[in-house]
């Protein structure tokens, strides 16, 4: 049994699942429309009342959570939490009160994770399919056949800003309406092409704004009865002629949800008409079962991080065997250093096969370029923090260590990154076939066993290894090789 927890911009949403075959059953969900978006001030500072009732949220959601035996937890925060200046200090308190360390994740991530959820709903293996998510701070698109992606943005537009920009007092013009959906329009404009090229059999609407409208064109027979651009016109001009938010009484919305649906139509209008999108389905799926699926994947072991490190390499013409190799040594010696936790041994697998990602810029400083890449580059499955410790590994793969001295502290760490190390001076040396014998320890101090046929073999160590020395005495770590 798996949790996912949401914390969008309009809402907290929490999903606890069960995998049943192909379905995913939800055994549990809870939302608070705490619309922390709206919570930004001018100058993308979160502001105190905000800050409070999103930390109140999530203690009572611990109070859920804590009612059922589960596998695995997984909290993910998307775009006021991307955005806000002053989210540092709300993180520590939202993981205090959740109990679970929360992944601030990109907008990319966000989308395949929509994807994967709409995906899981629908289960048309061969079908070109679009799907839009309208969130409260960004919109999601992405393009795809099946369960793979071949496509995917991350708009910087959504339902909080479009209704605090164009319909500040709750009053509805023509005017102001058409501006907005210019505006929406403009966003996408750029992107059009790309998924014009893509193609698609059907399109898809993910976010509970979409099934809102959705809900209301049905339930008031609006133009057709679908979503379609001529119903979404149709609606727009109801809204117009009511004037205000306040006035809107239709079935399918509550009316605290009104003007997030007025500045969500206004989105979905201007990307329709710009992707020519006809007419789409509104899904009761999207992220929170895409975290689901993830979770379940990993595990029953199919990682799709592994997938994203294999792309990465591939990208960046990465020497697959000389990887390989590096990676087998690092393994092999990070056991031997006999680790308290086990939540190393992954990211110090995946570093390994990209500590020398770097070169496709330059021989030298290829560690530096390395790891500013691995910080950086689009990693599907993978979270800023986990890219940010990815990247301290491979930097911290040769060379000076004054650089990662801060993470030395934690001790697994420290001996995933003396592992990496050593595995990139024995594959250099050709010698990740002959370390049999060779015995280190780090408890407090560095004691590694060099038996002399080792170096006798393999001259060039010594060199390395009196380097090796002078890098961890340098950061007061005592090295001892003999």
């Amino acid at each position: 049994m798996f949790a996912a927890v949401d914390l969008g911009s309009n809402s907290f949403r929490l999903h606890i699942g069960e995998p049943l075959g192909a379905r995913m059953h939800i055994v549990r969900t809870a939302r608070d429309p705490l619309r922390l978006a709206a919570g930004l001030d001018s100058n993308n500072m979160l502001t105190e009342a905000a800050m409070r009732g999103a930390v109140a949220c999530l203690h009572d959601f611990r109070k859920i959570l804590d009612e059922y035996h589960l596998d695995a937890v997984r909290v993910v925060a998307t775009n006021t939490m991307r955005v806000a200046k002053n989210a540092d200090q709300l993180l520590p308190q939202l993981e205090a009160a959740i109990g679970y360390p929360i992944e601030i994740i990109s907008g990319e991530e966000e989308g395949r994770l929509i994807y994967m959820g709409v995906t899981r709903a629908i289960e048309r293996q061969d079908e070109r399919r679009l799907v839009i998510d309208i969130g409260g701070g960004s919109t999601e698109v992405i393009a795809g056949t099946g369960p793979e992606i071949h496509l995917v943005e991350s708009f910087g537009i959504g339902t909080q800003p479009q209704a605090r920009n164009y319909f500040p007092d709750g009053r509805i013009t023509a005017r102001a309406f058409d501006a907005a959906v210019t505006a929406a329009r403009a966003r996408f404009e750029d992107a059009a092409s790309l998924y014009h090229a893509q193609g698609w059999d059907a399109a898809y609407g993910s976010s509970g704004t979409m099934r809102a409208i959705s809900e209301v064109i049905g339930r008031n027979a609006i133009g057709d009865g679908t979503v379609s651009q001529a119903s979404l016109h149709a609606l727009r001009d109801i809204l117009i002629e009511l004037g205000h938010v306040d006035a809107f009484a239709l079935q399918g919305v509550k009316r605290d949800r009104v003007p997030v649906m007025v500045g969500g139509l206004t989105v979905l209008i201007g990307a329709m008409q710009e992707l020519k999108v006809e007419r789409l389905h509104a899904v009761n799926a999207g992220l929170r079962l895409g975290v689901l699926s993830d979770l379940e994947l990993r595990a029953n072991r199919r990682d799709r991080r592994d997938a994203a490190i294999r792309s990465c390499m591939q990208r960046f013409r990465v020497d697959t065997q000389r990887a390989l190799r590096t990676c087998g040594i690092a393994t092999l010696l990070y056991e031997r250093l006999q680790p308290q936790a086990d939540s190393q041994p992954h990211y110090l697998a995946w570093s390994a096969m990209l500590h020398e990602i770097g070169l496709a810029i330059s021989m030298s400083g290829s560690h530096k370029h390395g790891a500013y890449i691995v910080e950086h580059a689009d990693l599907g499955g993978f979270t800023t923090r986990e890219q940010r410790l990815l990247a301290t590994l491979v930097l911290g793969q040769k060379g000076n260590l004054r650089k990662i001295r801060e993470a030395l502290v934690e001790p697994d760490l420290a001996k995933a990154v003396l592992a990496l190390r050593l595995a990139v001076v024995l594959m250099h040396a050709r010698a990740d076939n002959d370390i049999g014998s060779l015995r280190l320890r780090m408890k407090g101090k560095i004691e590694i066993d060099l038996p002399p046929e080792l170096l006798a073999r393999h001259p060039t160590l010594a060199p390395w290894f009196e380097k090796e020395e002078c890098s961890w005495n340098d950061v007061g770590i005592a090295f001892q090789a003999k």
